[in-house]
């Protein structure tokens, strides 16, 4: 038995009720074993053992007084997951889906997303199973504060930054800083996605979407190829779907879907990014109301879904981008993605895709990027709103943006560049895990135990 297979099925004995854990360790695992071989002290110093684990989990009760007078409680939790090459960065997640599993595998994951960026920041996660929506202004101001009561005593601005992520957005980290700073009575970057009057950065809003473009772009024109003019297909409708289609507009691309949990649109015209804006970030409506306000889009409740399916992924395209939540496109939507002629899948989401579905677009050969790689563009500007807070400056849309550009592209680079020193030339799901837990898995080394 491999190396990599020994350490897998000890988690699977360990944590067998946390499947999206165990999905993301065993695809992380299962890749990393070309490089395993060639180099054997990483079992010699129990490398994988030490990475799989969380160097810390918090977990804490959160009590809060709804606009009715009545208590309400949620769990509330942190994952420091590991500080090899930096302070623990990642967001936190507020939806009733959110439990330890769930946070476990959004953290192991971004230990190695973090790597690629090449910025010096290191993996956690965090969140809580209150859920915003339906939630007044007050109600999630009173939750947030109460959230930050007891998680304030865990994070700083050089121990662990955290970030939004879904069901957390500028208004949320609005309330979380405000209280942080009332608590600490510091004026630090201790999160990031501040709204730009205090500390925040530009391009923070916009930043995983349009980098799972960039990263788009990346793969296509190192196989001579372009998304101008090319149809795609778009899942979510948060913040990274949204401006995931204004990218992709503004470089002469058409999105023609969006999706929620209540239904998806398809406009063949196009996505209007200016209505799409109104309805989720404005009135924080259903996409139903999309379709009221476009003649040319035709709405379709996930009631209407076929069983187990995403409708989104039933619309040709030339290329796919995955925006929503994990697990959201299975085998069966990757093989009609690849029957419609699906050349480009770039992930905007966490692991949106199962297992199978990776394998299916591997074998196919296309331009496929895993979301640790196609989503890092967020907590990379997340990183260079961190530069930006501790040198008490503010950059230019353009600057960030070019930054961020950049850094996408190399992220590419140096997957793409791991895959063909491995003999897999194309395969940027080995290129980025190896990439990224090499550069970590030296910093441990180095470190020491």
């Amino acid at each position: 038995m491999t190396y990599a297979h020994q350490v897998l099925n000890e988690l699977k004995e360990k944590y067998a009720h946390e499947t999206f854990f165990l999905q993301a360790a065993q695809e992380v695992l299962e890749s990393l074993q070309p490089l395993l071989d060639k180099n054997p002290h990483y079992e010699r110093l129990r490398i994988l053992e030490r990475i799989v684990e969380p160097e810390r989990m918090i977990s804490f009760r959160v009590q809060w007084v709804d606009d009715k007078g009545q208590v309400q409680v949620n769990r509330g939790y942190r994952v420091q997951y590991n500080s090899a090459i930096g302070p623990y960065k990642g967001g936190l997640r507020f939806h009733p889906s959110v439990n330890p599993g769930v946070l476990k595998f959004l953290g192991f994951e971004q230990i190695f997303k973090n790597s690629l960026s090449g910025l010096a920041i290191g993996g956690g996660k965090g969140g809580s199973d209150f859920d915003p929506k339906g939630k007044s202004d007050m109600e999630v101001m009173r939750f947030c504060q109460a959230f930050m009561t007891e998680l304030y005593r865990h994070v700083g601005a050089t121990v662990d930054v955290p970030a939004g992520d879904i069901g957390v957005g500028g208004r949320e980290i609005g309330y979380l800083f405000g209280q942080y700073k009332k608590l600490t009575q510091r004026y630090e970057g201790v999160l990031t996605g501040k709204n730009l009057l205090f500390g925040g950065s530009l391009v923070r809003t916009e930043a995983t979407g349009y980098g799972a473009v960039y990263f788009a772009q990346a793969m296509l024109e190192a196989r001579g190829e372009s998304l101008e003019g090319k149809t795609c297909a778009v899942s979510g409708a948060g913040n990274v779907a949204i401006y995931c289609c204004e990218k992709l507009l503004q470089i002469g691309a058409k999105p023609v879907t969006v999706s929620d949990s209540r239904g998806m649109v398809h406009d063949a015209a196009g996505i209007k990014v200016d209505v799409l804006k109104q309805v989720k970030e404005t009135e924080r409506a259903s996409l139903a109301r999309y379709a009221e306000l476009v003649p040319t889009a035709r709405y379709t409740p996930t009631t209407e879904y076929p069983k187990g399916r995403n409708a989104v992924w039933d619309v040709p395209c030339y290329a796919a981008f995955p925006c929503a939540t994990q697990n959201e496109l299975a085998l069966d939507d990757a093989k009609t993605l690849l029957a419609n002629g699906c050349k480009c899948v770039a992930e905007g989401a966490n692991m949106p895709s199962t297992l199978d579905a990776v394998h299916a677009f591997i074998t196919a050969g296309i331009a496929y990027g895993p979301g640790k790689a196609a989503n890092a563009g967020g907590v990379s500007t997340s990183q260079l709103e961190m530069a930006q807070n501790a040198s008490m400056q503010s950059w230019t849309f353009d600057v960030v943006d070019s930054k961020l550009r950049q850094i996408m592209y190399n992220i590419h680079k140096i997957a793409a560049a791991t895959a063909t020193e491995f003999g897999q030339p194309g395969n940027l799901v080995l290129g980025a895990n190896i990439a990224g837990f090499r550069k970590v898995a030296s910093a441990m080394e180095a470190q020491g135990v």
